[in-house]
């Protein structure tokens, strides 16, 4: 396996029971990257994390973090990675300062340096003011920083963000997405575990896409959005009579299947074919064109290039956990 990656695994396995959490994964993360793993729960990602954090050991395959084998290096990895979970993992009845600096003093710094190292990182994530507040005062925003400020106490070469955003508002999303800019910024390898597609398509430079336990699809966004069409058409009818009829005339038109939303008036559909911005540009206006022959009237239409969203539910057939929940 290269040296020159920050992670590499190649046919990694975990069963528990009868059940295939993890089936031959395999992996290739540059250093100095955001690297996301998205998926809706149940597909592994949790369990991938685990096994590369020296938690669990592989039942089969083989992962690497910085050329040093998850199993028989495992002294060598933790001293390398930093892991913070799905759920807040300090002290809730110890101040956020407390909590800081008796984790540095486990790390090994003394307490002067512990205290201004503790200091810096409350700064940084905007957390000075509740510094002495105890933790289970704190909102879930606030929580969510303190665990990654406490997981780079000790500046790791590779940070495992399992889900950090989950429950989180949009601003607190926010704050969270702006510190692991920071963190890569900084040199650290980060491989970010999400349900979120808006979360893998702000932060990741490549994503891989997890269902039951395999990677189903690797890439940048960018090339997995292209590698479900050219493009993909959004529009929004006058009456929601008429939309089997332009469900039809885009299926026909577009030569790919029409997704319908929630909304009854709302129709979406991907421009096939390994088409330029000028192709696919013709085509949204020929079916444009025939909906207005058929006496389809449109209120609003938009092209653009496919989304997150779109990738997963070509990929998978199902949507996402935020999807479904909406």
């Amino acid at each position: 396996m290269s040296t020159d990656l920050a992670i590499e695994t190649s046919g990694l396995v975990k069963v528990f029971g009868k059940t295939r959490a993890v089936d031959g994964i395999d992996l290739a993360v540059p250093a100095g990257s955001v690297y996301g793993v998205l998926g809706p729960n149940g597909a592994g990602k949790t369990t991938a994390v685990r096994m590369l954090a020296t938690l669990l050991r592989p039942d089969a395959g083989v992962a690497t973090v910085f050329g040093h084998d998850v199993v028989r290096e495992a002294d060598a990895v933790r001293s390398r990675v930093s892991l913070t979970g799905q759920y807040a993992s300090i002290d809730e009845d110890l101040t956020g300062t407390e909590n800081l600096v008796l984790l540095g003093r486990l790390l090994g710094h003394r307490k002067p340096a512990a205290r201004e190292r503790a200091a810096r990182l409350l700064d940084a994530f905007g957390l000075s003011e509740a510094a002495g507040k105890q933790v289970k005062n704190y909102s879930g925003g606030m929580r969510r920083r303190i665990d990654i400020a406490a997981s780079i106490l000790k500046t790791p070469d590779v940070l495992f963000l399992d889900e950090p955003t989950t429950g989180l508002d949009p601003r607190s999303r926010n704050q969270v997405w702006d510190i692991v800019r920071v963190i890569v910024a900084q040199g650290t390898t980060v491989l970010l575990t999400t349900q979120y597609l808006d979360e893998a398509d702000q932060l990741a430079s490549r994503i891989a896409v997890i269902d039951h336990g395999k990677v189903i699809a690797e890439g940048t966004p960018g090339e997995l959005k292209a590698s479900v069409g050219a493009g993909s058409i959004h529009l929004r009818l006058r009456s929601a009579d008429q939309r089997p009829e332009a469900e039809a005339i885009l299926a026909r038109t577009l030569g790919m299947e029409v997704q319908r939303d929630a909304d009854p008036v709302a129709l979406t559909a991907r421009i096939s074919g390994d088409e330029s911005d000028v192709g696919a540009a013709g085509r949204a206006s020929a079916a444009l064109a025939e909906l207005a022959g058929a006496g389809i009237h449109v209120d609003n239409f938009s092209l653009g290039q496919p989304s997150l969203d779109e990738v997963f539910l070509a990929l998978t057939d199902h949507p996402t956990e935020q999807e479904a929940a909406a």
